[in-house]
């Protein structure tokens, strides 16, 4: 790998800030706020199941009906976005997500509350989660010229979503009741659909053929397959989450619980939420040649998020290499999505986007399942270990893939039309 891959653009950035496009003040306040509703809701549902006398396996049924229909319909939620454009159907996600918290909220207010009845509308809410996901990736395309420094801000409310929302959840929940936890979830979805509302005149050129569902799927695994750097990329996460971020999250939260208690780990796990904030920042000023290759260097340090509990690490060193872990993985979200939104035809990017999403997402909670059995097997912290030398491994293996390390940053940072013009 030569140096020059990763090295820092020097030259005075022509690019407008983001900021200065109302467009993008929008949509980061629409993302805002359902990333804020989202970093609620696994508080609230949790309090709910167990308020509701379901017990922690209720829980597990209730993150599964979520889940599962985003796996599913992800896909579809790709054509549809394409079709119908991103705007359209984030707008009507956010409308089904906000009418199935509400939903939640009355159900809750009452004595007696079916587990099936919870299950069903985490599913709806699911459903409509996978239909809002895949239109991300082309709307910032669309809304900033800035690709990078975009992702990057995009990136640091993300962070700061995850450290406020369940905080804000959990003092909804104590000092008032649990559905009315709820009721600012649906809120905050709401003003989402909203503001994304005056996005609907963006300009965006729709696929206005008759194909059917498969056909439209099939040319978006088409422009997915077609590029080696794009699905290499995808291959290698796949495994990541089977035997990465599947065990490290339940399995690190257990042993740094039993090392520094619930309090030192609630601490943990905010430095990792500011480790993410540093990364979006270094995201906004870096600009590297090679922006896969930068981005995996980084990702290195995310070896450290299962170590440190593995090899029972001090509270300081923990909190430390969290820091460090949390940087890595921002940094690397930044170079990835600047690169995907760079590089593909924004009239198939919805589609593509979909297959990242599945392909990134729908072995993790295999990873999460498995890892519970494999640690009574043979400890956590052997897992843990295991799963530290892994993601050296594979990060080696990405960097090896010669599509992966020729890539560099699109002229411009503009999103290519199927002709090879900037679009837009």
């Amino acid at each position: 790998m030569a140096v020059d891959d990763v090295t820092v653009q020097q030259q005075p950035d022509p690019l407008p800030s983001p900021w200065a496009s109302g467009r993008f003040r929008l949509f980061f306040t629409a993302r805002s706020t359902s990333l804020l509703a989202d970093g609620m809701l696994m508080v609230s549902l949790t309090t709910a199941v167990l308020g509701a006398g379901h017990g922690p396996g209720g829980v597990g049924y209730a993150l599964a009906a979520w889940m599962t229909p985003i796996v599913l319909l992800v896909l579809f939620g790709g054509v549809l976005a394409d079709r119908f454009t991103p705007q359209v159907m984030m707008i009507c996600a956010d409308v089904v997500r906000m009418l199935a918290m509400v939903a939640l909220a009355v159900l809750l207010l009452g004595t007696e509350v079916a587990l099936w009845q919870i299950m069903a509308l985490m599913a709806l809410s699911g459903g409509a989660t996978a239909l809002f996901q895949p239109g991300l990736a082309s709307m910032v395309p669309r809304v900033a010229e800035d690709i990078q420094k975009a992702n990057a801000l995009l990136r640091i409310s993300e962070a700061l979503s995850a450290l406020v929302g369940p905080g804000l959840a959990g003092v909804l929940v104590a000092r008032w009741h649990v559905s009315g936890s709820f009721v600012v979830i649906a809120a905050a979805y709401a003003l989402s659909a909203a503001v994304l509302g005056p996005l609907r005149r963006i300009r965006t050129d729709r696929d206005e053929g008759a194909d059917p569902m498969w056909r439209r799927l099939a040319a978006g695994w088409n422009e997915f397959r077609s590029r080696s750097w794009l699905w290499s990329v995808i291959a290698v996460w796949s495994v990541y989450g089977l035997f990465v971020f599947g065990p490290a999250l339940p399995l690190g939260a257990a042993l740094m619980i039993e090392q520094h208690g619930a309090g030192g780990y609630g601490w943990i796990a905010s430095a990792d939420g500011a480790g993410t904030i540093v990364g979006g920042l270094v995201g906004m000023r870096v600009r590297p040649r090679r922006p896969l290759v930068a981005g995996a260097c980084a990702m290195f340090c995310f070896a450290l998020n299962p170590l440190a509990p593995a090899l029972g690490w001090s509270f300081t060193a923990t909190a430390v290499s969290h820091v460090i872990a949390g940087y890595g993985f921002a940094f690397w979200g930044v170079m990835w999505a600047t690169s995907v939104q760079s590089h593909i035809p924004l009239a198939v990017l919805s589609r593509v986007s979909a297959y990242d999403v599945a392909g990134s997402i729908m072995v993790i909670p295999l990873g999460r399942a498995l890892a519970g059995p494999a640690a009574d097997a043979v400890g956590a912290d052997r897992v843990l270990l295991f799963s530290s030398a892994v993601s050296v491994v594979l990060l080696v293996v990405m960097l090896c893939v010669p599509a992966i390390r020729a890539l560099g940053r699109s002229p411009g940072g503009a999103p290519r039309t199927p002709g090879g013009e900037p679009a837009g």
